[in-house]
């Protein structure tokens, strides 16, 4: 792992911090932690990993935690912010089809953060990184005043075709696997001061995408697929755009489980609103032919149809008109220190 940081000495360093461990002794606390795939040639401690691509593509995303924005070390521990910047690239890599190979770290951390927070972040991305079977291969550090956590992912297409978001056509069902609203849900929850129920703010902390579920719907034909990390109804927005379509979903296969409901009656939220616009789930939804028989703990809930005016998603047949979905530079923000 080539990391680069700026904790060299020559400061005033306090006990049990960061700063008081040092770069190269941070460094090899992180990388210490690290097992590796076949996938990885290379690994840590060279300028670069080398990561191997039989497929001669190599599949590629990146998304950044900033605290205070995308999590709240009050809400979440170090280890659960670490399977969550994990768990957010890889699915992205699932969503094109892809099998997940490698991460790459970049962390900014201040001088005087505990020391055990960031090998508690690296315990939870080489956790997360596993449950893919992907490798931790490389990163950087630097010190600075806000924690901020970014997360390369790498992936392998393995003969397949990537599924973009603009495959959809006319006639396609619209189909989704994972948990749909328990992020939001749980979010709720916290926000309000509660811890429980704890399935809800667990899936809030650590959302569980359903890697092995993208290459499977990409060898079934899937036509177009995104995972659902800014709301169902802003995602299956970009596949609408993407490929010239209408999308139309029915709120009656939507599962609303009947705790999610309780959670609705007791925050005044209608627990359809979270099902619909709530992020962070990651689950995978896709569109596949309409004779195609559905992957295993797929479900149908919608189908494509063709535009009557613009690409757009509704809901029973009518636009969705509620506010909702995370839009990082929108008035409403892109979490909520969540």
């Amino acid at each position: 792992m080539h990391l680069s940081g700026e904790y060299r000495g020559g400061r005033t360093r306090t006990p049990g911090t960061v700063g008081e461990l040092g770069e190269f002794g941070l460094i090899r606390e992180l990388t210490s932690r690290l097992p590796t795939t076949p996938a990885v040639r290379i690994g840590p401690g060279d300028d670069a990993a080398v990561v191997s691509a039989p497929d001669r593509r190599v599949v590629a995303t990146t998304d950044i935690l900033l605290e205070g924005r995308h999590f709240r070390r009050d809400w979440s521990t170090a280890y659960d912010v670490g399977r969550k910047a994990a768990a957010e690239n890889l699915a992205d890599i699932a969503a094109m089809g892809a099998v997940p190979t490698a991460l790459l770290l970049g962390l900014i951390v201040p001088a005087e953060l505990p020391a055990n927070w960031p090998k508690e972040l690296m315990d939870g991305i080489r956790d997360e990184a596993q449950v893919a079977a992907a490798a931790v291969v490389g990163g950087d550090v630097v010190r600075g005043g806000t924690i901020t956590v970014s997360i390369t992912a790498l992936g392998d297409l393995r003969s397949r075709e990537p599924v973009t978001r603009s495959g959809a056509r006319p006639g396609d069902t619209v189909a989704v696997t994972g948990w749909l609203g328990w992020s939001a849900a749980g979010h709720a929850v916290l926000s309000r001061g509660f811890r429980s129920p704890r399935a809800f703010v667990e899936a809030h902390r650590r959302p569980e995408p359903p890697y092995h579920a993208g290459p499977a719907a990409a060898d079934l034909g899937a036509t177009s697929m995104t995972d659902v990390s800014d709301g169902l109804v802003a995602d299956l927005g970009h596949i609408a755009e993407a490929s010239k379509v209408r999308i139309d979903l029915r709120s009656a296969d939507l599962d609303v489980p009947a705790q999610m409901s309780d959670i609705g009656r007791a925050v005044g939220v209608d627990p359809l609103q979270w099902v619909l616009t709530g992020g962070e789930d990651h689950a995978l939804v896709a569109t596949f032919p309409r004779e195609a028989k559905l992957p295993a703990r797929w479900r149908k809930i919608g189908e494509v149809l063709a535009p009557a005016a613009q690409p757009q998603v509704t809901v029973d047949g009518a636009p969705w008109e509620r506010a909702g979905g995370w839009d990082h530079f929108g008035s409403g923000g892109d979490g909520d220190g969540s």
